[in-house]
């Protein structure tokens, strides 16, 4: 592999990563958080941040250096194991997808003036075209990049307008009025929860960058793509915070749109169009080849049809959305269920680490299994917290 081929594959894992979180959830997300938080909202960010890291440099390394993919992987820890992981991952993928093609027509409407249902058709082939070029992968790399660079530029034009007070933000980051367990583990789950937990290292895997000598870049790529993610929650913590102490009321059908709008005024909201279409079309084509990824190594079929079943995927999603709309009893499920996976899946990939039958040249570092266990039991603890706190 060429130094250039090697730098494009680990540039766009961090990119397919971060953009596959930063999708419609993420933008609805954090604005709300916000706007209930205040600048208390910093800290869950911080802790978010940590231990997405601990999370994401435990699987990247780990699933590279088996080199097998999660499924896989879980299977040989238990068998049987994988098709469940597989079943999960797939099941709330499509879910998550479906709000994603709602995303992309909601984008398209404000951009355009179409409707959610033709904006919805239009990115669908945008993301089928992109499947079907010869050297997708690499295609794939470019795509989530560029959109990705230009929803953290619109997004920081936004935040410099709306005059956020950054001296409350940053103190209030590591010094909170307030504590909300339910926000960390949405912001986890949102982040590396799922199958974004994979997007990069599935990635890396078709791409080659496996083995020992691709170690110290695999986890630079893994942490590139949690601070790529992480800048862009900061941005729009900023800009809503700025919108919201000037004491502007956000709309509840769309939050994220009058923060925009609040502080931009048309050009505003014309960008929230442009900025919520990117982050919505590179999380329909992150979800559907991640998810679609989780079918590798269980079936030949699979293996020889990749490009066919994406498109499925893209296309069922699609079809869904237009005919359910967005379903929202589903998606708060899904998010529930995707703070659930997150732990779950790290313990497996964590056990199989201890298996030098696996591994036989690579010995996991030692503070990387107690982060990551630290990682399993705060996402344990807190989703029945959180749990708890849904049900009362």
């Amino acid at each position: 592999m060429t130094k250039i081929k090697r730098s494009s594959a680990l540039i766009g894992a961090a990119f397919l990563m971060a953009t596959s979180a930063i999708g419609p959830g993420f933008l609805t997300q954090t604005t709300v958080f916000t706007q209930s938080l205040l600048a208390s909202f910093g800290f869950v960010i911080l802790i978010s941040i940590l231990l997405d890291i601990g999370a994401q440099l435990n699987i990247w390394r780990i699933l590279t250096q088996s080199e097998m993919h999660a499924q896989v992987l879980a299977n040989h820890v238990l068998p049987g194991l994988g098709y469940c992981l597989a079943f999960l991952i797939l099941a709330g993928g499509l879910v998550f997808n479906i709000a994603n093609m709602g995303g992309c027509g909601l984008g398209m409407s404000v951009i355009t003036g179409l409707s959610n249902e033709v904006g919805a058709g239009i990115s669908c082939l945008v993301a089928l075209t992109l499947f079907w070029i010869k050297e997708f992968g690499k295609a794939l790399d470019v795509f989530t990049k560029w959109l990705g660079i230009t929803m953290i530029v619109l997004t920081l034009y936004v935040a410099i307008a709306s005059q956020p007070p950054l001296v409350e933000a940053v103190f209030k980051t590591f010094i909170p009025e307030r504590i909300d367990a339910l926000a960390i583990v949405t912001l986890v789950g949102g982040t590396v929860g799922g199958y974004i937990s994979f997007a990069g290292a599935h990635r890396l895997l078709a791409a080659g960058m496996k083995g020992k000598e691709h170690l110290p870049a695999v986890s630079n790529s893994a942490v590139s793509g949690i601070i790529i993610t992480g800048i862009m929650r900061i941005i729009l913590f900023m800009a809503v915070l700025g919108v919201v102490s000037g004491g502007a009321v956000l709309t509840s059908t769309n939050p994220a749109a009058s923060v925009f709008q609040y502080a931009a005024g048309n050009v505003g909201y014309k960008f929230f169009g442009i900025v919520m279409w990117c982050a919505a079309i590179t999380s329909v084509v992150g979800c559907a080849y991640t998810s679609v990824s989780f079918l590798k190594g269980l079936h030949p079929f699979f293996d020889r049809h990749q490009r066919s079943m994406i498109s499925f995927f893209i296309v069922l999603s699609c079809g869904l959305f237009m005919y359910l709309g967005n379903p929202v009893r589903l998606l708060v499920s899904a998010g529930a269920i995707n703070g659930l996976i997150l732990p779950v899946a790290l313990a497996v990939v964590l056990i199989a680490a201890t298996k030098h039958s696996m591994m036989p040249d690579y010995k996991h570092p030692r503070w990387l299994v107690v982060f990551g266990w630290l990682v399993v039991m705060a996402m344990s603890g807190m989703s029945v917290i959180a749990i708890l706190k849904w049900l009362s």
